[in-house]
């Protein structure tokens, strides 16, 4: 038997058990996102990229669809899904992610102008549900964006 979950993100399949229908509904919601997430089976392997740096909290590589010379996403290992959706705890690894950026900036030689950029919800752009960092820069970065 499969439960059919429909939300304004995702599309869900699960196999019926005791531990999903007695599990609290968001709980339920996370570890759906968490199986199926892009960015989750990316920093497990099962995915490849172009990996740029790695340590315990974040892992990091080359977006696929670049929009600069340097376009690379910093994406914690533990799934948030986004920042309207971080908790207090959450706090040191989002600041996190900016020193990691800032370190692949100085790697890349880019210190002289790049852009820091987390998109939060469809309306900013965000396609992958977990919440990542965009590292932009090797070019003339105008404002506004978009």
């Amino acid at each position: 038997m499969l439960l059919h979950w429909l939300n304004a993100e995702c599309f869900f399949e699960f196999p019926y058990n005791h531990f999903y229908f007695n599990s609290p509904p968001l709980e339920r919601k996370r570890e759906a996102a968490m199986s199926d997430c892009l960015f989750c089976k990316i920093i497990a392997g099962k995915i490849p990229s172009k990996k740029v740096y790695e340590d315990e909290q974040t892992f990091a590589f080359e977006d696929i669809n670049p929009q600069a010379p340097t376009h690379v996403l910093i994406v914690p290992k533990r799934h948030v899904v986004d920042l309207k959706e971080a908790k207090t705890e959450d706090t040191e690894l989002i600041g996190y992610c900016q020193l990691v950026a800032a370190k692949i900036a100085r790697q890349r030689n880019i210190e002289n102008g790049y852009r820091t950029v987390y998109n939060v919800g469809p309306g900013a752009g965000q396609t992958v549900f977990h919440l990542h960092l965009h590292l932009l820069g090797g070019r003339p970065l105008t404002w506004p964006p978009g």
